[in-house]
């Protein structure tokens, strides 16, 4: 059996929306020479390369980008997948997007990926201090997850989709079995899968890979709070 290392990034190896630590990302590049690891976010490739550096994104053994739905190794795309969000589920999520309290909004509200939609009700142009706003204001209202667990009691089922929350402004929303778990189909029945993720709560983009890895004989998960407590885990135990 082999040790098999799976993280998310975002909240996980980096700071949310920010740039890995450098030593941190020294310490996890020797990691990576000595281990089997793989990343897997909601995130698109330019968007994780921006956080991880390129160094880090050609030398784990796959990086999954869009929760599975497009996949790297060494650099080099292997696989997206195609999908679109239907009209009635986009309609609800352009009205919850007009009736939100928090009024900025900083465009790119629908950010379309191979195999997935992130939406974000402040929008992806956002500053850090815009950012800031809105995540004090989701804190308070938990905004995101009400949003997400309407709209999952609506088209789940109708329309076979699962909206998740994402990161600190965003829901991911794609078919349902396509988010990180699909990932897991890659590995061997006997490999130790070891998950490190920050939103691993119901609802959360790492919730679903997390009840799959734990459901594995030699499954293990570490729901971490941030990048400093993933670094203290692995010195740690690994």
């Amino acid at each position: 059996m082999t040790n098999k290392f799976i993280f998310d990034v975002d909240g996980t190896l980096t700071p949310n929306r920010g740039i890995m630590d450098t030593e941190f990302k020294k310490f996890f590049i020797e990691f990576i020479s000595k281990n089997d690891v793989y990343l897997a976010t909601g995130s698109d490739a330019p968007k994780t390369i921006e956080q991880i550096g390129q160094d880090v994104f050609n030398a784990v053994k796959r990086m999954y980008n869009c929760s599975g739905n497009s996949v790297w190794e060494n650099g080099i795309n292997i696989y997206n997948n195609s999908w679109t969000l239907p009209t009635l589920p986009y309609k609800f999520l352009e009205k919850k997007l007009h009736d939100s309290e928090f009024k900025l909004r900083t465009g790119t509200h629908f950010d379309a990926r191979p195999g997935l939609l992130n939406y974000s009700i402040i929008g992806r142009g956002c500053d850090k201090e815009q950012r800031k706003e809105y995540v004090q204001y989701d804190e308070r209202t938990k905004e995101r997850w009400v949003i997400a667990k309407e709209f999952n009691e609506l088209f789940s089922e109708s329309e076979n989709i699962v909206a998740q929350v994402a990161g600190e402004t965003g829901i991911d929303i794609m078919p349902i079995g396509k988010g990180k778990q699909q990932i897991l189909d890659k590995f061997a029945k006997d490999d130790i899968i070891i998950f490190f993720g920050d939103k691993c709560e119901k609802g959360g983009n790492d919730h679903d890979i997390s009840v799959a890895v734990r459901e594995r004989e030699t499954g293990v998960v570490h729901e971490v709070e941030d990048w400093e407590h993933t670094w203290q885990i692995l010195k740690k135990k690994y």
